[in-house]
């Protein structure tokens, strides 16, 4: 039973690490269903094999696994979606038959103390996947607003409203997506064209191959925009990891920007980027994608509602479903796992000249030697400001409606600053 159980486990951890062509949560998932059926196979051919208490009921739990991971494999989306209504009360009913029958056949403490744990964790599992199919079917369907853009290897999600330039483009901090900025859009919107899209992975947009870095973020950002028809130069504006990518950017393309606006920025580093390996396997890849597995269990959907809240409804709702996807759930980690690199890359910025450019850092929970790294990332441009906002925290900035507004306020300074040519004014 031990041995089975462990066996099982294990394969449920090492096949979702196959080298395959296509790493995503469904391929994740069947890998884990795999595993597990092994392990119940293993208990049912083992103990009839070398005991005097055979449990030939195993190969029951084994069977359902391995039909559902075929399933998630092989069969139309909208197959498997409607899977979600079967398999919980499926599987509860097969935990109710799996543990009537070892209780008659299997004659040891290892029932009590291997087993009944293992059923009671797929029972939490099989409540999990009702309350997420539940909410699915509940919640208020979200129309997505823009475009799709196909930048070649995948589609990336685009909205831009408002009309008089220079074009803002807003980029959200890691695990946010295009909704996140819902309290800054509208407001630039009301005097600028403004711009915001969800990087690979995020929100609306096709997921990645493997983990973007800051580079090819930026590298995604420019096909947007071209294949978009969106002229520049831009008011680039990024909160938190998205300070990264912007200062890439302008790094990449330095003609194509106007002007920045830098939100409680994550550091860049001075250091020379790592070449990235020949490699296509990735391990990050495989392990978000595990991690995001969880999404057909109502996490995505639990942390997600927790959140948001200060959003227009509109743009909550739209935030609230995006996030709970696996999709999110492993782009969000893909980012952090390349954060070293993106780092290095948006270091290769040395000089703005006298592009206006305004900082923004949070008075409240900074990290040790956080102020001092914004002090110095003012020093990009000989048209620059700091401004420390008080009372806000990192996040804040995108959740507080307050906040929020010193965050429009910079970038219609910048905007100014870029259409008359004066520099910044202010403190």
């Amino acid at each position: 039973m031990a041995g089975s159980l462990a066996a099982g486990l294990a394969a449920a951890v090492i096949l979702p690490f196959l080298p395959v062509g296509t790493v995503d949560v469904d391929f994740s998932t069947a890998m884990v269903l795999i595993g597990f059926a092994l392990g119940w196979a293993l208990l049912a051919v083992l103990s009839t094999r070398f005991t005097d208490q055979p449990q030939r009921w195993a190969v029951a739990p084994a069977i359902f696994m391995v039909l559902s991971a075929a399933l998630v494999l092989l069969a139309p989306n909208a197959v498997v979606d409607a899977l979600g209504w079967v398999w919980p009360p499926a599987l509860v009913v097969l935990v109710v038959w799996v543990w009537t029958s070892a209780r008659r056949e299997l004659h040891s403490r290892t029932r009590v103390w291997l087993l009944n744990p293992v059923l009671v964790i797929l029972v939490i599992l099989a409540l999990g996947g009702g309350y997420e199919r539940i909410r699915q079917s509940t919640e208020p369907a979200v129309a997505m607003r823009g475009q799709l853009v196909d930048v070649g290897p995948y589609r990336l999600h685009l909205e831009c409203t408002g009309s008089r330039g220079p074009t803002v483009i807003l980029e959200p901090g890691a695990g946010g997506s295009a909704a996140s900025m819902g309290l800054i859009a509208p407001s630039v919107a009301r005097d600028s064209r403004v711009c915001v899209y969800d990087r690979a992975g995020r929100g609306w947009s096709d997921p990645a191959a493997s983990p973007p870095d800051g580079a090819q973020i930026a590298t995604d950002l420019h096909n947007l925009l071209d294949r978009a028809q969106v002229p520049g130069p831009y008011v680039l504006a990024g909160h938190s990891f998205g300070g990264l990518y912007v200062r890439t950017y302008a790094a990449k393309y330095p003609d194509e920007v106007a002007g920045l606006v830098l939100v409680d920025s994550t550091a860049a580093h001075n250091t020379p980027v790592s070449p990235q390996k020949a490699s296509s396997y990735s391990v990050l890849k495989h392990v978000s994608s595990l991690v995001a597995t969880t999404s057909r269990l109502g996490a995505g959907r639990l942390i997600a509602d927790a959140g948001f809240s200060e959003l227009p409804p509109r743009y909550r709702d739209d935030a609230r479903t995006t996030a709970a996807s696996g999709k999110e759930m492993g782009g969000f980690l893909d980012e952090f796992g390349v954060a070293n690199r993106s780092e290095a890359e948006a270091g290769e910025l040395r000089s703005l000249e006298a592009k206006p450019l305004i900082v923004l850092t949070a008075e409240l929970e900074n990290s040790k030697g956080w102020m001092a790294d914004q002090d110095k990332t003012v020093t990009l441009s000989t048209n620059s400001l700091h401004r420390v906002v008080s009372g806000a925290t990192h996040a804040s900035f995108v959740e507080n409606p307050d906040n929020a507004d010193a965050v429009t306020q910079a970038i219609q300074d910048v905007v100014v600053s870029v259409r008359t040519g004066e520099p910044l004014k202010g403190p």
